[in-house]
């Protein structure tokens, strides 16, 4: 599609659907579904118009990655915010940093020196408890725990919990999804991140790296970066 329109801003908006909403042309956006495009904060109004700002003379679907969660956060998380919590709940009961590698052997030590502290600091800051496996075999985490977590997600709005479910899918784990989201500063989360990718990079380092892979790889870090910042502007 070509670019059809010549200017990007933001304005604000009143009313019972009070936020910011950007505007090309001094059009209002919309969603996908057609509903306003009215974000909780100016700051991410403020990204979401530099997504539209950045366009060239034809529009670029992949440069939208913002634009996506936003109206999926609207259209979809809005309408039913209960069942977003519940699907997030699933990474919380198998969370990739509670599975070990069995005690004897080398990948059980790393997992033990990156993942429990992270762990460990979580199980702190929303006073839990959570329980960790060795081998493959399922074990579910105690209720309490998984209600606790429910109700720290039910806390969040739907633009934060669009962004925390992009970071949670991405790393298979709600624990450094929402570690990730505390942090105000890129390089942390990019630590969490490379964290969660423990396993993945063993196995490249033990058997060797192609380029393909090496892209992916990248590629899923530049996306759970991206579900970050939306976050952080997402909480103003």
């Amino acid at each position: 599609m070509k670019r059809f329109f010549d200017t990007v801003d933001i304005r604000a908006v009143e009313g019972d659907e009070a936020g910011w909403q950007v505007t090309l042309d001094g059009r209002g956006l919309k969603t996908v579904k057609g509903s306003p495009q009215i974000v909780g904060t100016q700051a991410l109004a403020q990204m979401l118009a530099s997504e539209w700002d950045i366009q060239g003379e034809e529009l670029d679907p992949k440069l939208f990655p913002l634009r996506d969660m936003a109206d999926y956060a609207i259209d979809v998380i809005g309408r039913d915010k209960a069942s977003l919590a519940d699907k997030l709940m699933a990474y919380g009961d198998t969370d990739t940093l509670l599975y070990r590698a069995d005690p004897d052997e080398p990948l059980y030590a790393r997992q033990q020196e990156v993942w429990e502290p992270i762990v460990e600091a979580f199980e702190q800051s929303e006073g839990i408890e959570m329980v960790r496996i060795s081998g493959i075999i399922h074990r579910p985490q105690d209720e309490n725990t998984l209600q606790t977590l429910k109700e720290r997600l039910g806390e969040k709005g739907v633009f934060e919990l669009a962004g925390l479910e992009m970071m949670t899918s991405l790393a298979a784990s709600l624990v450094i999804a929402l570690s990730a989201a505390d942090r105000i500063q890129e390089k942390d989360a990019a630590d969490l991140w490379r964290s969660a990718s423990l396993e993945e990079e063993w196995q490249a380092d033990l058997w060797g790296r192609d380029t393909e892979a090496e892209e992916h790889r990248a590629k899923r870090q530049s996306d759970f970066l991206t579900a970050w910042k939306f976050v952080q502007a997402a909480k103003g």
